[in-house]
């Protein structure tokens, strides 16, 4: 099964959802391309809402509370995003939505990346060209801005992802294969997922994406960047990915019913910066781990817990080198790809860690660059507080 970035730009491990286009003539006919910080004014949660999108305290589903109402509320405010290039790589299709009134627009990194020229077309049928604000391929999200008239402007509150439970629906709105304006319902299907970004560490793959929503409501190519919204109307994730083995005979991917969202709490955490700086700044361990433990590994690594992170590497020089924190280092008989002898995480500022999805999203969502936190790890049959003071990364 493949993991695909919901962009038809490459059929890779991960499929983005970015749909690859030609200039669109006709957008029936999809055919896909190879395919803390500083809060600036205008952006918060309470200021968005009151925009087009309800005054605060308001419930944002409309007077009867129905789907059709809380898509003529929001749908305002979800653009669709074509990004040309003049190489053979084609040009790109996905989804965006509108988060102030001074016109910044969050859409996929992926969708928007290396482009020449970038449109973004309104529900209303205003079309206009925008400026890329910033790209960050931790997170795989960019910020665009575009100069339109207020009433255009139709910005989107955010909602806070850490209280969505799984079940609860979800609705995504976005452009899938190039049809404006589709509204796909769903559920929460888990929570705290990780995927990779869109940043090479340069030594093992890509830096981890954590706190991923994974849904079941039908996302596609062109749904890139677009919102997963909760029955409030507010925007929890970002949709950015499925996992399918499935694809058309023109290359396009098929939804499989396992979509991915980047959580609303990472774009609140990170998106002031973004429009502030231009960046934003990721904290750094400086390990790698099993991602989960399996009652084999377990006796073969002759573990003391049946939870935690196992760290298999340690970055030379790097905040856990420079706290003591130890990988596994000893031969293992008749299995060459795993040392034992390494610590296991199991706890981060006394917060338990079963796996290494939970690290990742704990420190990203918690922690930042120069914070000291302290790991609670087993080593040599006991267990021990180690504080790390964390670095940027690379």
């Amino acid at each position: 099964m493949k993991r695909l970035l919901l962009g038809i730009t490459a059929l890779g491990f991960l499929a983005l959802a970015c749909t690859g286009y030609g200039i669109p003539a006709a957008l029936t006919a999809a055919t896909p391309g190879p395919s803390e910080a500083i809060t600036p004014a205008g952006f918060t949660p309470e200021a968005t809402a009151t925009h087009g999108a309800g005054a605060p305290g308001d419930s944002f589903t409309g007077s009867d509370g129905s789907l059709a109402a809380i898509y003529e509320r929001v749908n305002p405010g979800v653009v669709a995003i074509f990004a040309y290039h003049s190489d053979a790589g084609g040009d790109a299709l996905g989804s965006g939505f509108v988060v102030d009134m001074e016109g910044h627009i969050v859409t996929n990194m992926h969708v928007v990346s290396e482009a020449e020229m970038i449109e973004v077309d309104f529900p209303s049928g205003w079309m206009t060209e925008a400026e890329v604000i910033a790209e960050d391929p931790d997170s795989d999200l960019a910020v665009l801005r575009v100069d339109v008239a207020a009433e255009e402007l139709h910005p989107l509150p955010l909602g806070d992802s850490a209280l969505l439970r799984i079940g609860d629906p979800v609705i995504a709105i976005g452009n899938p294969y190039g049809l404006y304006n589709t509204l796909t319902t769903g559920i929460v299907s888990a929570k705290g997922r990780t995927g990779e970004s869109m940043r090479d560490s340069g030594e093992s793959g890509f830096y981890l994406l954590g706190d991923m929503i994974q849904t079941d409501a039908a996302i596609n190519p062109g749904n890139s960047g677009g919102p997963l919204l909760n029955l409030k109307g507010e925007v929890v994730g970002v949709n950015r990915s499925i996992l399918t083995d499935s694809v058309t005979q023109s290359g396009n991917v098929v939804n499989s019913g396992l979509g991915f969202a980047i959580s609303s709490n990472i774009v609140r955490r990170v998106l002031p910066s973004l429009i502030a700086k231009g960046k934003y700044d990721y904290p750094y361990l400086g390990l790698g781990g099993l991602g989960e433990l399996h009652l084999q590994i377990v006796r073969v690594l002759d573990l003391d817990y049946e939870y935690g992170v196992y760290i298999t590497s340690i970055a030379a020089d790097g905040p856990a080198a420079e706290a003591g924190l130890r990988a596994g280092t000893e031969e293992i008989p008749g299995i060459e790809s795993l040392l034992s002898g390494g610590d296991l995480i199991l706890a981060i500022n006394g917060k338990t860690i079963h796996n290494f999805a939970e690290m990742i999203s704990y420190i990203v969502l918690n922690a930042a660059p120069g914070d000291s936190v302290q790991f609670t790890v087993s080593r040599g049959g006991g267990t021990e507080d180690i504080t790390v003071v964390l670095g940027n990364r690379p």
